[in-house]
């Protein structure tokens, strides 16, 4: 059975998506599915349901701006996350922001807020 609590994680740092991994696990949260493109989350949208997802800005070349409209479009709840610096675009001015470095409890309040 699936859960309906399964995150989308969208990060390019391996080091910082496994921290985040093991944030929602302590959280108590399934296994997420994780992308680290603009084109691998999409297609995971296509594929797979998601209760919601945390989104870095910066992927690599990329800004995550085309996974945040696709989620806003089927009406998937998401944050941002960030190192800093960023603007968002009004589109999406009302989304919660995540900066870097993490705490669990910053990421917990994050995902009760999303999920609620």
């Amino acid at each position: 059975m699936a859960d309906d609590r399964r995150l989308l994680l969208v990060e390019d740092d391996v080091l910082i998506g496994m921290m985040l991994v093991d944030m929602l696990d302590a959280l108590d949260f399934p296994e997420p599915a994780q992308a680290t493109t603009n084109e691998e989350a999409l297609a995971i949208l296509d594929r797979e349901p998601i209760a919601g997802a945390l989104v870095d800005i910066n992927l690599g070349e990329e800004k995550g701006w085309p996974i945040a409209d696709a989620l806003a479009a089927r009406g998937i709840p998401f944050a941002f996350t960030s190192g800093g610096g960023d603007v968002i675009p009004p589109a999406h001015a009302d989304r919660r922001l995540v900066t870097k470095p993490f705490r669990i409890s910053d990421i917990e309040a994050t995902l009760a807020d999303l999920l609620s």
